[in-house]
């Protein structure tokens, strides 16, 4: 799709603001290709806006309390505070090289990003938008530093590496390590905090972890490449994206039984449930768009045209 002139873009935000649609939740999607950010109105799978933001943004994510977006990009070395109905970059954080994932706390104070070039996660308070501290991680090149239900943890995966690592964030420092597999990415917890999965996509896994015992309950081989995951807002199932194969798994996350799969775009990569869980967004890189999944029927209903190769998506 065409991308708007900054101008254009404000013009088209203000009028979006005055309509309903823009009231309605919506999911919000970065394009590392193109620079560029793409709002999308849940209610009716369109594009409300796509504003430009230059650079390779990669990590997105929304807070508890705060109605911004924050965005990784990782030439500049930043994390970017922006408004979303204007598609203005309101603040900037000098991070480490070469920044990916973005997630927040689930206190909404914190935003832990993970910093490949340095081996290190950035722990940015949102409030003051500053640098509160880093850990430095034992994994080369971290993607994902994911906070545990009740933020006193956070898993990271490495691309070279073959475990995840656990930082405990009162302490600020590492506090031990999971092996799980061939370059680590996506992870993602069940509600309760009791497990957690890891998608090990040069092994092609799924990956189970209970965590008080940190240690591996289980492994499957769900598809090719598996690079994302997401579990469903009612802890039920973990939903997995295969790069490979351009599906998404479904595996119970009680039993860890495979459903199936999802047909969907090309190299599906990050995703997001909508706020009521009916549905789910998923960034389909070489499609250049978000495939949209019923969570009732297990069908792809729409593929949403959004920029050049979308990397990461969020929902507010």
């Amino acid at each position: 799709m065409k991308i708007l002139p900054f101008s254009a873009a404000l013009a088209l935000s203000a009028f979006s603001v005055a309509t309903p649609a823009w009231s309605q939740a919506r999911a919000f999607a970065t394009n590392e290709g193109a620079g560029s950010v793409s709002v999308i109105d849940i209610a009716t799978d369109t594009v409300l806006n796509t504003f430009e933001t230059g650079g390779k943004p990669r990590g997105i994510a929304v807070c508890k309390g705060s109605n911004k977006v924050f965005v990784s990009e990782q030439n500049a070395e930043e994390l970017w505070q922006i408004e979303p109905s204007t598609g203005k970059i309101e603040k900037r954080v000098k991070l480490g090289e070469s920044p990916e994932a973005v997630y927040c706390s689930p206190k909404g104070d914190l935003l832990g990003v993970a910093n490949e070039g340095t081996n290190s996660i950035s722990f940015v308070n949102v409030k003051s938008f500053k640098i509160a501290f880093s850990i430095p991680v034992h994994g080369k090149n971290p993607e994902h530093g994911v906070f545990s239900p009740d933020g006193k943890f956070m898993l990271v995966s490495a691309e070279e590496a073959d475990q995840v690592d656990i930082l405990d964030i009162a302490k600020r420092k590492q506090v031990g390590s999971i092996k799980v597999g061939q370059r680590p990415r996506g992870i993602a917890f069940t509600p309760d905090g009791s497990k957690a999965f890891v998608a090990v996509e040069s092994d092609s896994l799924l990956v189970a972890i209970d965590m008080k015992e940190r240690k591996v309950l289980g492994q499957q081989a769900v598809g090719k490449r598996t690079s994302g995951v997401a579990v469903s807002p009612d802890g039920a199932f973990v939903y997995a994206t295969n790069g490979g194969d351009a599906n998404v798994s479904v595996v119970r996350t009680d039993n860890f039984e495979w459903v199936e799969n999802i047909a969907i775009g090309q190299r599906p990569w990050n995703m997001a449930f909508s706020p009521d869980g009916t549905k789910l967004y998923v960034a389909s890189g070489r499609s250049h768009s978000i495939s949209v999944v019923d969570v009732a029927t297990r069908k792809m209903v729409k593929e949403i045209p959004t920029g050049k190769l979308p990397w990461g998506v969020v929902t507010q």
